[in-house]
């Protein structure tokens, strides 16, 4: 369509051109007629050319008429066309601003925009433009993403602390109540926790406790030596291992829906006061982020804080119960022992009188008794075969005749000495634990007796030792004494009576409870519960004297009001008639961890109120920007509009306005620039400058050589009168002034150029 019309524009010119020309012999004839007193025939027009004969060249004016015509049709064809395409390039760049406006408006930010060279400012503002509210929008996911893994992260720590609590008592459910919720939460695959065991206090192996892979529970027996593969790695290092391409042979438990196995394993380490308890092995098919492998390790810190201690509640457990049994038997045996030597008092008292029988009492003596005989000055005068046997001797050789310092141990000499003299001036008897030095230097421990015997007058003959060995059993009870001792050391224990009444407690307790041991004794259990709890610590208390053990948490208060968190054990011991003698209290302080686990609700509960703040403000937000948008959107029409008045404006001028940069490529040259050089801007535009000016340079005034020699410092803010060439070569004169500017970086010079 736009074909026909430009061709029926040049028809209309050329007619128009052929009528022209044909007016002018035409007004020539009439005036010819009009003065010649002639009539309009074409007998007269040929008259007319043999007097007038310029008229034939007159005849002949159509034809340049016409071909003026096509030509000036054509050249109109040209300018509409160009017109039209500056309208329509216009049009496009209008569309393809407010195109890239809505895109910004909902929120297409990837979509960039290209206009044309002239409005490369306009397209850096609106680049700009989307740089910041693309940059906004990153910042804005960024933040929701973080506060998302703090939630996930505070609500796993909470459910954890509660999880914390449960099973306890039985190690294997103790850890599969813990790897099934962490798989679930952390949505993994599988994993295991593998506790460190030892054997015989020196070979250390990890055993699996528990094992959950894809939903369901696993049953798998593996033990692992110390410092073998990743877990054995693990361990000696004390760090978390995360691979993300592990072997397809690695895992030992899998779905049994296909043979794709997990690729991405993490390895953390269950470390309390850098000691090794354990490692939890989990496994994925997705990669595990960094802030869940955070959260896995504080998890596995409270595990190994929780583990430490519900393995010491378990060793002191069992060492009490242990203890509660060897005491039974020791009090069977000393009870024996008791009723032995009461026995053998008798028959001390009854020696004088029964002399007849003291042979044969004699005799069964020493075959159950130790016995020796001494003099008043500590020389052993007889011993019997126990004697020499229990000490570790052959014959009465090796012992008659010796003093009794040879089977005391020098550290024991002073207080012996003591005895000795006491019974050497014939006062009380001696009864109680002794121990002896054997041959080989080795202690024999016996429950002992030593009296004097006298003659008819009451003058010491001798002094009677006889004793039982007790070695063995006092080996255990020192053993015994040793381990309460280390209990002792490592928890809070007291002892209450079955009233709750407070009999005794260690040095941690009175530590712990600010008490001192005066004020303890007018105490009871029941003190140290807080009021709110008292009634469910009574039937507590009741089920204890009844012989059912009780663990769990208690708060507590000191003797100045501080609040106190245990977690506790309460036993009862019974005596030999099987009544319960005492409670026996053992508990550890968790007072920090059961903060962390309030604080942790608290920094939950704030959270929340932060997240509903945060989308309360999302909201605001979204307004406000909505609003800049559409001021924005504004703006852009006013630039636009003002941007296209002062494009009018400079192109109307009658001046040259040549802009180039640094290296002396051309940024710009107004319309009148274009007319003058007879240049299309579109074609120079990033051209060298020497394209406008070809001819050798030296013809050139100083200032205009220096603006279109790149390098060169230009002479600015200066107007001086110069000669430049227009598009024939012809040196026209004129008037320039050159102004600097500079734009990201790069200087930019811009010439005014008025030709005179």
């Amino acid at each position: 369509m736009a074909d026909s019309r430009y061709q029926d524009l040049i028809i209309r010119y050329t007619v128009f051109g052929i009528l022209s020309g044909m007016v002018i012999p035409l007004i020539s004839f009439i005036i010819h007629i009009i003065s010649g007193n002639g009539s309009f025939t074409f007998g007269e027009y040929i008259q007319m050319h043999r007097i007038i004969p310029v008229q034939y060249f007159l005849d002949l004016l159509p034809i340049p008429g016409g071909i003026s015509g096509y030509l000036l049709g054509q050249k109109m064809n040209v300018f509409r066309y160009e017109i039209f395409e500056i309208h329509r390039n216009e049009l496009l760049k209008d569309k393809k601003i407010l195109e890239y406006i809505n895109n910004l408006i909902e929120n297409k930010l990837d979509e960039e925009i290209h206009i044309n060279e002239k409005s490369s400012d306009l397209e850096r503002s609106l680049d700009n433009l989307r740089a910041y509210l693309k940059n906004n929008i990153d910042e804005e996911n960024q933040r929701k993403q973080e506060d998302y893994q703090r939630n996930w992260i505070s609500e796993g720590l909470a459910r954890f602390g509660e999880l914390l609590r449960y099973h306890t008592d039985n190690i294997e459910e103790f850890s599969y109540n813990l790897i099934s919720n962490l798989i679930k939460y952390m949505n993994v695959n599988q994993g295991g926790v593998f506790l460190l065991e030892e054997v015989d206090g020196q070979k250390k192996f990890f055993d699996m406790k528990a094992c959950y892979a894809f939903d369901r529970r696993k049953f798998a027996d593996r033990k692992i030596e110390w410092g073998e593969g990743l877990i054995g790695t693990c361990a000696l290092e004390k760090q978390s291992i995360y691979l993300s391409d592990i072997p397809e042979s690695y895992l030992l438990i899998t779905s049994g829906l296909g043979n794709a196995n997990p690729k991405n394993l993490l390895i953390v380490p269950l470390v309390n006061q850098d000691e090794v308890l354990g490692v939890i092995e989990l496994a994925s098919f997705r990669i595990i982020q960094p802030y869940e492998i955070s959260f896995a390790e504080s998890v596995c810190e409270s595990i190994a804080i929780t583990l430490s201690s519900v393995r010491s509640n378990i060793r002191t457990s069992q060492l009490l119960k242990d203890s509660q049994q060897k005491a039974e038997a020791l009090a069977i045996q000393e009870e024996k022992m008791r009723q032995s030597m009461e026995e053998l008092k008798e028959i001390q008292e009854q020696a004088a009188k029964q002399a007849e029988k003291f042979v044969s009492f004699t005799n069964s003596v020493n075959h159950t008794l130790i016995r020796a005989e001494y003099n008043t000055a500590g020389i052993l005068l007889y011993a019997n075969t126990k004697f020499l046997s229990k000490l570790g001797y052959f014959s009465n050789s090796e012992v008659e005749g010796k003093h009794i310092s040879m089977f005391i141990n020098d550290k024991d000499r002073e207080w012996f000495d003591k005895i000795w003299d006491r019974l050497a001036r014939g006062g009380k008897h001696y009864e109680g634990y002794m121990k002896h030095v054997t041959k080989l230097g080795q202690d024999l421990w016996t429950m002992a007796t030593y009296t004097c015997v006298r003659k008819d007058d009451g003058e010491i003959d001798r002094i009677l030792f006889l004793a039982i060995d007790t070695t063995e059993q006092k080996k255990q009870s020192l053993d015994y004494e040793g381990q309460i001792e280390a209990i002792n050391r490592l928890n809070i224990k007291a002892e209450f009576a079955p009233d709750g009444k407070f009999i005794n407690c260690n040095d941690l307790f009175l530590d712990t409870m600010k008490y001192g041991r005066k004020e303890l004794e007018e105490m009871s259990a029941f003190d140290f519960i807080d009021r709110k709890d008292i009634e469910n610590f009574n039937e507590i208390w009741e089920n204890v004297t009844k012989g059912i053990p009780y663990q769990g948490q208690f708060k507590g208060f000191t003797k100045y009001e501080d609040e106190k968190w245990f977690r506790a054990t309460y036993t009862a011991v019974n005596d030999m008639y099987g009544e319960v003698a005492k409670v026996i209290y053992m508990a550890n302080e968790i007072t920090n961890e059961k903060l962390m686990e309030f604080e942790s609700r608290r920094q939950a509960d704030q959270l929340k109120i932060q997240e509903e703040k945060l989308r309360l403000a999302g909201i605001e937000m979204k307004k406000k920007l909505d609003q800049s948008k559409n001021e924005l959107k504004r703006e852009f029409e006013q630039i636009e509009a003002e941007q296209q008045r002062i494009r009018q404006i400079i192109d109307d001028l009658p001046v040259i306005i040549l802009t180039i940069n640094q290296s002396g490529k051309i940024t710009y040259l107004n319309l009148y620039g274009e007319k003058f050089f007879d240049v299309r801007v579109q074609k120079i535009i990033g051209q060298d400058i020497k394209v406008l000016f070809p001819e050798d340079p030296k013809k050139y005034d100083p200032i205009l050589l220096n603006f279109i020699t790149p390098g060169d410092a230009k002479t600015t803010d200066e107007k001086k009168k110069v000669s430049i060439p227009d598009s024939t070569g012809k040196l026209i004169p004129a008037y320039i002034y050159i102004s600097s500017s500079e734009v990201k970086d790069e200087v930019h010079h811009t010439a005014t150029i008025i030709p005179i």
